[in-house]
């Protein structure tokens, strides 16, 4: 069966924070109290806005954007966090799932009479993750911060975004 066909892209609920959790949990295993961390982010809309990857109703993945430094005209967004469970990486679902919950995002901003224009994200200098936002997103490398964690973190950013 043709997991596209599957494939689901919904806003982040209060049903879905249990498996999202999950998800969490074996994502980011230096972090903890998953659940919390997601309904704090669910909780937070419109300034978050949560979206969770459903592969035959079950969450799968999820991802989490934000909008910087106050409701703004031109809207500076984060791709704060992204996970996809670790039996379904290198699928191509985390391209999926940036691709299709940026229209809704859009959809949230245009009701604030708001354009996107810069995303940013955050990452582990060594997160081959780089790879997917340069492709997807055109990120590019604008600045690396020593041992802001548990490692170097770069920050990319991908300007001037259009959302087709």
């Amino acid at each position: 069966m043709n997991m596209e066909l599957m494939l689901q892209i919904a806003p982040m609920g209060e049903e879905h924070l249990n498996t999202a959790a999950q998800v969490h949990r074996l994502a980011f295993p230096r972090q903890y109290d998953s659940r919390q961390w997601l309904a704090s982010s669910l909780a937070a809309g419109p300034r978050i806005m949560p979206f969770v990857l459903l592969l035959r109703g079950q969450v799968e993945g999820y991802i989490i954007w934000a909008q910087k430094s106050g409701f703004r005209s031109e809207t500076v967004l984060e791709l704060e966090q992204i996970a996809i469970h670790p039996g379904y990486r290198h699928q191509g679902l985390g391209a999926q799932l940036i691709r299709q919950s940026l229209p809704m995002v859009r959809e949230q901003l245009d009701r604030q009479q708001s354009e996107l224009k810069h995303i940013m994200v955050t990452t582990r200098a060594d997160n081959r993750a780089q790879k997917l936002y340069r492709r997807v997103l055109g990120a590019k490398v604008e600045a690396t911060l020593s041992k802001l964690y548990s490692a170097d973190e770069v920050v990319m950013i991908a300007r001037n975004v259009a959302i087709a």
